[in-house]
């Protein structure tokens, strides 16, 4: 079954998990597409997702899944070892959650922002899609 990524087109980290996700998932079951994109955008509304969600969303045979849950979820399908994370799955939401947020919180600073988003092409396509197979894992306008 094919699973769709939504990430912040905008966000260094999240470019950065899109990039390592395309490099460790060899069978292409991860599509993806960003937030802020049409496609991002007519999900998030079909799904009743509340306005202004900035996190990671994965929506895969199970539906729709959003921050720590989503980012477990999507490394459970990766090459090993990364399913080991999967585990992890088994802590209290609130308390994933509640590292995920910390986390999304200092993103930016950390990791620095795009300068993308809305307005501009996605920055995670320059590099890692220059070969047309992947590129059509990438559902942006």
């Amino acid at each position: 079954m094919k699973a769709l990524v939504l990430y912040d087109g905008s966000c260094g980290l999240c470019n950065r998990f899109v990039r390592f996700v395309v490099r460790r998932d060899p069978q292409g079951v991860h599509h993806f597409a960003a937030l802020d994109s049409s496609t991002g955008r007519k999900l998030l509304q079909h799904n009743q997702v509340p306005a202004g969600v900035d996190s990671t969303v994965l929506v895969d045979e199970s539906g729709l899944h959003i921050e720590s849950t989503a980012a477990l979820r999507i490394l459970r399908r990766m090459r090993w070892p990364w399913p080991l994370l999967g585990l992890f799955l088994w802590v209290p939401r609130s308390w994933r959650d509640h590292v995920y947020r910390m986390i999304a919180r200092r993103r930016r600073r950390w990791f620095g922002a795009t300068g993308f988003g809305a307005t501009g092409a996605c920055p995670v396509l320059d590099p890692v899609l220059r070969d047309p197979a992947l590129r059509s894992r990438f559902l942006d306008d």
